[in-house]
């Protein structure tokens, strides 16, 4: 109930007649969904078009009008701030400034849009205050604004009606599943996972071409998330229901590795956290667990994170204790494993709803054909303005003389006008246009000029014209834009995809220490015949005593995932892992994770990442597994020069973990290594589709130290894509995927050919070699090639098969083109 206060102006019965009675439980309700669904639709939900929230999106627009390009100086963040609240955003200061550090900060966003300046924060520290940091557009923002003076968007009123803002940003990269989102509203909240940009674009362009395309056909080209700090995710299942439903879960691990922290001292060196995970929360959680006795094994936890290295947090491990075994611990008991769960709530039409991957890539990519068929609209209104202008002045400038004549025989300038348009048949815009001319513009020069430009627009309004009145041209348009992006703004994956956490094979219980005599828990694994296997992905695993990866005919199966090379060993033997820098690094076969028994072909999965087991350079990745003992065949390998070497048996030191197997020249790597006996035929594929094979015998094995001999002679600007060796009397096969070489590596899909080994004739080594495959229109290399036994397999990056086509008789053909981009072929 209210009540007016007592005027002496009014008789007491007055007050009685302005009593209102109004009922709580209604204006509570009223007043209650009017800020849920101001919370709702302003505040913490992204639009599904845009990936923004309200306040980002301000932010990113007002930083466009200032200017802020990538190009100009930074500005103090505080400016930003002030300009966003004095002009677009009815909140205060310091929520402007938390979204802006969140666009700026590298480990929360996968493509950030704010290139900051100065202490943006950490996982465990908060940001300087916005009166000491500097910003501006990120490259990518630029890319979110671009077009919007071309009426692409809808603006609408600021909070005071004075000023106008875009209701959604154009938005050319997809940044509600690159960059994901966080938010809580009233009654629902939406937290979504970051994504690879290259991955997302391809699937875009595949719903282009394909409107009614499957979550299966997408998830080829978006097998999971790709986390801003790495790591890797363990169990896709939970992905999988995500991207079907909008809900799921999946567990993020760290990237660990075994070392030697000391010379006589195991550790394990962490160097990507979980998402959201930063490192004093894992060493508070450890030193919490080993205070507990929950964690048991640990001597010390030393974090040397700097700004050179990145993240490296050193655990020392106590003597007597399996390294892997304290590992699992640390998984079990401390963020180092950590679980995101997924529920994709955005803003469609002004509704909250409930996304899959299906639907957030039709509403960006439907939002991308209304951006463009508006730009093109608007453009084809300015050139058709523009051709009249010079059109009108064409007429002009022909009889320039008796314009001249009527504008000076003319009282003011409205009979000017008039009289023009009588006189030579032109509009009033034309006319006014004629009435501001420069003296200047009536050169025979500037007449040229015009009629160039006169022809120049009418060829850009038919282009634009045929845009809008095609809708098949329209996606082609807006297809080739995402490709552009993708390759502008794209960057590799960083977050690995396991599809379980495999097992360390230890035979005792995790983390128990060694005997009181000191035996090494290694020993507790009996030294029985095994498999070491390399995928594709770059997965390490051994196969256990009772599983057999290798079919009668000598070639390797796996249910996931292609296995790139394979060595028969011992649980307890020691292997080389042969890098493209011609490195043979000793691998202890026991460290490698210990493949589950299946009733059918083990799956690769639950391998171990190799940079995890290896130590490489920077452009550095494993390209076989090869054996050290003196009993094997020589070592076979070819560089990417066309260089061909066989590293004599049993030519290993015994007191080093790496060693050079072949003395590379300048920019030159190994592209391919195999075992290969006198008799056995060694195949290099050249970028230039030339394949040349010839006999083992006739390259004599060398020493460690020599650089090797010529094995194919290349062309100008072609190099060695592939090195194989078939066995004598094996049925091999040869796979080539044809594209262009300008392509960002890992977006096309190509055209494959599959032919006998057989229909190939060999020749001497050093020589060119025969065709293996006819280029098409729009193909001028081969950018991934394959030799070895049937029947191949292919694979895209996340483990996934792709289909080859069928067995092409013809050596020379021209190939098929492929459903998904292929990683790998084995």
């Amino acid at each position: 109930m209210a009540r007016r206060p007592a005027s002496p102006d009014l008789p007491p019965e007055d007050l009685v007649e302005r009593i209102v009675d109004v009922d709580v439980t209604t204006e509570m309700e009223g007043s209650f969904l009017e800020y849920a669904y101001s919370v709702i639709y302003s505040r913490a939900l992204p639009d599904a078009r845009d990936g923004l929230k309200p306040v980002q999106r301000r932010i990113i627009y007002q930083m466009a009008d200032m200017g802020l390009r990538p190009d100009r100086p930074y500005v103090k963040s505080a400016r930003v701030v002030g300009e966003v609240m004095g002009k677009l955003h009815p909140h205060g200061d310091s929520a402007i400034y938390d979204a802006m550090v969140r666009l700026a900060q590298p480990f929360s966003l996968r493509l950030p849009l704010v290139d900051g300046h100065g202490n943006f924060g950490s996982l465990d520290d908060g940001p300087a205050a916005s009166r000491y940091t500097e910003a501006r557009m990120a490259p990518a923002a630029v890319a979110m604004t671009q077009g919007l003076d071309e009426d692409v968007v809808d603006f609408v009123p600021n909070y005071d009606n004075k000023l106008q803002q875009p209701g959604v940003l154009p938005a050319a990269i997809p940044n509600l599943l690159v960059n994901g989102a966080t938010g809580i509203a009233v009654g629902m909240a939406t937290n979504m996972a970051p994504h690879n940009l290259v991955e997302v674009v391809a699937a875009a362009r595949h719903l282009v071409a394909h409107p009614d395309a499957t979550l299966e056909d997408l998830m080829r080209f978006v097998p999971g998330p790709d986390l801003p700090t790495g790591g890797k995710i363990v169990g896709l299942d939970g992905v999988r229901d995500a991207y079907r439903t909008g809900r799921g879960a999946f567990r993020t691990r760290a990237t660990a590795r075994v070392e030697n922290v000391t010379p006589r001292r195991k550790g394990i060196v962490v160097t990507e956290l979980p998402y959201t995970v930063g490192p004093e929360k894992v060493i508070e959680k450890i030193k919490e667990g080993v205070q507990s006795k929950k964690l048991s094994g640990i001597s010390d936890v030393v974090d040397l994170t700097d700004r050179q290295h990145g993240l490296r947090l050193v655990i020392e491990v106590k003597t007597g204790f399996h390294p892997e075994a304290v590992l699992e611990q640390l998984y079990r008991h401390t963020p180092l494993e950590d679980s995101f769960s997924v529920n994709n709530v955005a803003l469609v039409d002004g509704q909250p709803r409930t996304l899959g991957l299906v639907d957030l890539l039709r509403v960006w990519v439907d939002h991308r054909l209304e951006v463009v068929r508006r730009r093109t609209s608007y453009r084809l209104t300015k050139r058709q303005e523009r051709l009249h202008l010079v059109e009108g002045l064409l007429i002009a400038i022909l009889d320039i003389d008796e314009v001249i004549q009527v504008i000076r025989t003319s009282d003011d300038a409205d009979t000017a006008r008039g009289r023009l348009r009588s006189v030579f048949d032109l509009s009033e815009p034309q006319a006014e246009y004629i009435l501001e001319l420069r003296l200047r513009r009536l050169t025979r020069f500037s007449r040229i000029e015009l009629e160039r430009e006169r022809d120049e627009l009418t060829d850009e309004i038919a282009r634009l014209q045929a845009i809008l009145a095609d809708d098949g041209l329209l996606r082609t348009v807006t297809s080739d834009e995402m490709a552009e992006v993708a390759a502008t703004y794209g960057t590799p994956r960083r977050t690995v995809l396991l599809e379980h956490a495999g097992g360390a094979g230890l035979a005792g219980a995790a983390g128990a220490p060694t005997s009181s005599k000191g035996a090494a828990a290694p020993l507790e694994i009996p030294d029985t015949p095994c498999w070491a296997l390399l995928s594709a992905t770059g997965l390490l695993a051994r196969t256990g005593e009772d599983v057999e990866p290798v079919r009668g005919d000598g070639t390797v199966r796996s249910r996931h995932d292609v296995v790139a090379s394979a060595v028969s060993t011992t649980a307890r033997a020691d292997i080389g892992a042969l890098t493209s820098a011609g490195r043979v690094v000793r691998l202890s076969v026991l460290e490698l994770p210990s493949l589950p028994p299946t009733d059918g072909p083990p799956s690769l999965s639950g391998g171990l990442p190799v940079g995890e087991a290896v130590t490489l350079e920077k452009g550095e990745s494993v390209v076989a597994l090869v054996p050290l003992g003196d009993d094997a065949p020589p070592l076979a390998l070819g560089t990417a020069q066309g260089v061909v070497k066989r590293v004599a048996a049993g030519d290993v030191p015994a007191n080093r973990d790496a060693w050079e197997a072949i003395s590379l020249k300048d920019g030159d790597q190994v592209v391919g290594a195999a075992l290969a006996r006198d008799e056995d035929e060694l195949v290099l594929v050249s970028s230039d589709s030339s394949l040349l094979h010839f006999p083992g015998a006739q390259v004599r094995p060398q020493g460690r130290s020599a650089g090797g001999m010529a094995g194919i002679k290349l062309a100008a600007g072609a190099r060695v894509v592939a090195f194989g060796v078939v066995r004598a009397g094996e049925d091999a096969v040869v796979v080539t995927v044809s594209g262009s070489s300008s392509a960002l590596p890992g977006t096309q899909t190509g055209a494959a050919k599959v032919t006998p080994f057989s229909a190939y004739p060999g020749k001497g080594r050093a020589t060119g070699g025969v065709r293996s495959h006819r280029f098409l229109k729009g193909e001028d290399a081969l950018i991934l090639a394959h030799v070895g036994a049937s029947p191949a397999r292919a694979t895209g990056a996340g483990g996934q098969p792709v289909e080859l086509p069928q067995v092409d008789e013809r050596r020379d053909g021209s190939g098929v083109p492929l459903g998904a981009p292929v990683h790998a072929i084995g």
